[in-house]
């Protein structure tokens, strides 16, 4: 590997001072065009790349923002891969099978966290930062969110991912901004949705289409933000139908597929309900999953909806019935927040509250 050029040596070139080289990279309109061009033939010349670290210290700041993920984002239903287990140089380009329903690997799709980081990536390029990414993915010592906040000028969390105590002593240094979760008695800025509201709304519309059947909800993790709003639209709509929450079936989940699965494969031991509503869309497909492996029809048999929209939602058969959430917005409006804050830290916190969609599918409809 070759030196790196530095300033200096552009500057040598050149035949101007660093201070010059440093104007026309970042405020070229200020340099006289001979200069300018004299200046840019060198950086040119030499593959110069500007220090991003360098130009840190000088502006006390990083152009860097960074976004934490708790990491639970169905992980499981990734395919296996390794680059390193055979020789890959002798496999042959392509291979052609087969595929049978029961034979077809899972893949990958675009899931509620990949949605916010799309959008959060798109508006930090719009405004000249870098974005940085952090998955807490068994790190119980939160040293993943603690090494990014060291390296960035703000920090995107989302709600209860990162131990109050831990997030208020990285507030000190950097600001924070707060996805799908409301104030909590905090000074952060927050970007959140009407989940309880939407859930509600979405309960009824079952309500009204199950026939005065059984019920089953499937929740989140006990300590999500979003699974608690979700559980409160939702116990406010049966309350509503005159249903006692001891009349329904309430099971359990962590908002992975996986847990979908083992939740329906509990309902099929236990009675089949006739309707299952799921507090996000991986589970819900995960019921589908489990119910149509056991030969069970949806919605023939048993009615289910989700929540978040996500794509796999719309691509399922049948297609999910759930609630849209403004995923990419969330991102977008999170790194706005941020920006705003950097540029006024003294500000009164904001809560930037994103409108939802409720989408009626096949899954929840009644057969013909």
């Amino acid at each position: 590997m070759t030196r790196k050029a530095t300033v200096y040596d552009v500057a040598e070139r050149a035949g101007v001072s660093i201070a010059t080289v440093s104007r026309v990279l970042r405020q070229p309109d200020a340099v006289r065009p001979a200069t300018r061009e004299r200046v840019l033939d060198s950086v040119a010349a030499l593959g110069y790349v500007p220090s991003g670290s360098a130009r840190g210290l000088a502006e006390r700041r990083t152009g860097v923002l960074g976004l934490y993920f708790p990491g639970f984002d169905a992980s499981e239903d990734a395919p296996l891969l390794d680059v390193l287990a055979d020789d890959r140089g002798e496999a042959p380009p392509f291979t052609v099978e087969q595929e049978t329903a029961d034979s077809a690997v899972p893949q990958p799709t675009m899931l509620f966290l990949d949605e916010v980081l799309r959008g959060a990536e798109l508006e930090a390029w719009k405004r000249g930062f870098v974005l940085m990414i952090g998955v807490g993915r068994d790190d119980p010592a939160r040293e993943t969110v603690r090494d990014i906040a060291g390296r960035v000028d703000g920090l995107m969390v989302l709600a209860q991912s990162v131990p109050d105590d831990v997030l208020a002593r990285l507030a000190q240094r950097i600001p924070v901004v707060v996805l799908s979760g409301p104030p909590r008695g905090d000074s952060y800025d927050h970007v959140t949705v009407s989940n309880a509201e939407a859930m509600t709304q979405l309960t009824r519309l079952v309500i009204a289409q199950a026939d005065g059947g059984d019920l089953a909800y499937l929740d989140g993790p006990e300590d999500s933000p979003d699974g608690a709003q979700r559980r409160e639209g939702f116990a406010a709509a049966i309350a509503d139908a005159g249903i006692a929450l001891d009349d329904v079936t309430l099971l359990r989940g962590d908002f992975t597929r996986a847990s979908g699965r083992r939740a329906a494969a509990e309902l099929i031991a236990r009675g089949v309900p006739s309707a299952l509503i799921a507090a996000n869309d991986q589970m819900a497909l995960g019921a589908i999953d489990a119910f149509r492996s056991a030969g069970i029809r949806v919605p023939h048999d048993v009615r289910v909806t989700g929540f978040d929209g996500i794509e796999a939602a719309a691509l399922s058969r049948p297609a999910l019935t759930t609630v849209r959430q403004p995923m990419i917005d969330l991102g977008r409006a999170a790194v706005q927040l941020l920006a705003r804050r950097l540029e006024q830290p003294d500000s009164s916190p904001m809560t930037v509250r994103l409108p939802l969609q409720i989408l009626v599918r096949e899954s929840s409809q009644r057969p013909s």
